[in-house]
């Protein structure tokens, strides 16, 4: 189902859309925003020199420091009483991104996920499961507005509690899922471990995933575990641009929609800054042209990615986006929270009693994720007590979970036992790539 008709217009005029938008914006960020008017003043670039598309180019990039900089709201566009709603996502020092939505904020991003819940099967006939963390993450609260609008009985479930999630699957009938790939994969598992048949003894037929990167194989494992009739789309968004509802996979699965009317895409030399050809891989940026609130300008993600502007078999003529084949910077995705290795350095390095080495351990374990933190003992008589050793681990374990928001395994090592490095140091391990 094609939810909207801008998701099939012609190019010349979705352009023309995009051009009109993007000068609207320019023009409203240089005058209301200070740290937007230095930055293009530097460049030297005003708003009345975008007059096509292309000057697009000339515009400064924004980026994740931007927004911390002028914590909590100094870049938006809007004052403090329009708010209606603000998330955050985690910062390196415990500041985190601060975003907020006016109403016609939350009405544009109802719409953006509307449609890529309607690309992945979605219907006013579903009953939707949420299964993402509801609070300041973006997600939940995201596909919970676009399904309801849809029309779909929405079960705001919430995650973790996984049998009592089975249970609500049973008695409610949920025909649809929402979840993070690494999750669903693990509910699966648990229900076959349970007795329970999917195909025959639950209704779910499709499955909505976001908040972490999903490979082909985990869509393989998904249909192993849940049958191979069940629908499995992913979709991409971040707390920055809007939440989820930028992109979107339609059931061709030949790579994700971006609602192009809301956000135009680039893709950039993540090193040099310079445009890339459509087609190329290489870092993605994305200027938000309909917000009011935080419209933000040529914003780099940091995820790699390519442009598709082939026409696709599902009628859309918006362009997509492959699936992530990575990062240009050192971020991980652990159970849909984004996670920097510097914000555990910095919370490391707080405590005296232990070193300044450390290795990061990313696993997977029955489909979700996994975090090691070895760290090497200042003074090695600590090993003789173990009721030091326990207390120092939940110290650490504690003070990490206040910034990160999520539990990390602490083992405590002997001094000068982890390895060195000669040059750049190695401290993260990412087993779930192999």
């Amino acid at each position: 189902m094609i939810w909207a008709k801008e998701e099939t217009l012609p190019r010349k005029e979705l352009e023309e859309i995009q051009l009109a938008r993007l000068k609207e914006t320019v023009t409203r960020v240089y005058e209301k925003v200070p740290a937007y008017r230095e930055k293009m003043d530097r460049a030297g670039v005003r708003s009345e020199d975008i007059r096509s598309l292309a000057d697009l180019q000339r515009l400064p990039f924004t980026n994740k420091k931007d927004l911390r900089d002028n914590y909590p709201f100094g870049l938006f566009t809007v004052p403090k009483k329009e708010l209606v709603r603000v998330h955050a996502s985690s910062g390196t020092t415990g500041k985190p991104t601060v975003v907020g939505y006016t109403r016609k904020d939350l009405q544009t991003w109802t719409e953006c996920v509307s449609r890529i819940a309607a690309m992945g099967g979605a219907t006013e006939d579903d009953v939707a499961q949420i299964c993402f963390g509801y609070g300041m993450f973006t997600g939940a609260l995201g596909l919970h507005y676009g399904l309801e609008n849809i029309g779909a009985i929405v079960c705001p479930t919430s995650s973790g509690n996984t049998q009592k999630q089975i249970m609500y699957m049973q008695d409610f009938g949920t025909t649809l899922l929402v979840a993070t790939p690494s999750y669903a994969l693990h509910i699966g598992e648990v229900v076959r471990q349970m007795g329970i048949d999917p195909e025959k003894d639950l209704k779910i037929k499709i499955g909505l995933v976001g908040g972490e990167g999903m490979t082909e194989p985990m869509r393989e494992e998904m249909h192993k575990l849940w049958g191979n009739d069940m629908k499995v789309t992913q979709n991409y968004g971040m707390s920055e641009l809007i939440g989820p509802g930028v992109s979107g996979e339609c059931l061709e699965l030949c790579g994700m929609h971006i609602n192009e009317d809301h956000f135009i895409p680039e893709i950039i030399d993540p090193d040099t800054g310079e445009v890339l050809e459509p087609g190329t891989k290489g870092e993605l940026v994305i200027t938000c042209i309909t917000k009011e609130a935080l419209p933000l300008i040529r914003y780099r993600t940091r995820d790699i990615s390519r442009l598709m502007y082939e026409p696709c078999k599902c009628g859309r003529t918006t362009v997509r986006m492959e699936n992530l084949s990575g990062r240009s910077d050192d971020m991980l995705i652990i159970r849909g929270v984004n996670v920097f290795p510097t914000q555990i350095e910095e919370v490391l390095l707080k405590v005296p009693e232990i070193g300044a080495h450390y290795e990061i351990i990313v696993d997977r374990k029955n489909h979700l994720d996994l975090m090691e933190i070895k760290v090497e003992l200042a003074d090695e008589s600590l090993l003789d007590s173990y009721a030091k050793l326990g207390e120092l681990e939940r110290k650490i374990k504690t003070s990490l979970r206040v910034v990160l928001g999520l539990d990390a395994s602490i083992k405590l090592v002997a001094p000068r036992s982890l390895q060195r490095f000669e040059g750049k140091a190695k401290r993260v391990t990412d087993l779930r790539k192999s």
